[in-house]
């Protein structure tokens, strides 16, 4: 009974000690995110993105969401949600290539995706995008599994902050 007490325990500390890390990404009427690079730390066991569409046009006029793929795979998730309409949010049900996305929003809305970042392997590309139809061309971003060696590390990196190439 002991080390059954003793195992409840360590896994309860475990789940104690979940490291949710929160960013934020903000889409505009303009068709782009204002960050184009998202940071996670590697001690995160799970990421909450949180969308918020800066501009006022409605969902069904100028909606975005924000799905999350490796990189080779964001055109053809792109083309595969255009088919799947407004209603499933641009992205096909069930596309298992969408590692977390968020429902279409339109202006002056939120929409939160959580994700366990065991779905991440280190060495992997990833990006995220808008899936609305003609929008993932020019709204998308790299989200960077790192280290905590820098000070841009969990936490948004705006495009005005970016090193420069």
């Amino acid at each position: 009974m002991k080390y059954l007490t003793l195992g409840a325990l360590l896994f309860l500390a475990r789940v104690a000690t979940a490291d949710v890390c929160p960013l934020t990404i903000n889409a505009t009427d303009d068709m782009r995110f204002e960050q184009d690079t998202l940071q996670v730390e590697t001690r995160c066991t799970d990421v909450e993105v949180t969308l918020h569409h800066t501009g006022r046009l409605p969902a069904n006029i100028m909606g975005h969401n924000w799905v999350l793929t490796k990189t080779g795979d964001v055109a053809a998730v792109a083309n595969a949600g255009m088919g799947a309409g407004l209603a499933n949010s641009f992205q096909r049900p069930g596309d298992a290539r969408i590692i977390a996305a968020t429902k279409i929003v339109g202006g002056g809305e939120n929409a939160v995706v959580k994700f366990s970042t065991a779905q991440l392997e280190r060495g992997v590309s990833y990006s995220y995008f808008c899936s609305a139809p003609g929008h993932f061309s020019m709204m998308k971003g790299r989200l960077v599994l790192n280290a905590a060696s820098t000070s841009s590390v969990a936490r948004n990196v705006d495009r005005a902050e970016a090193p420069k190439p």
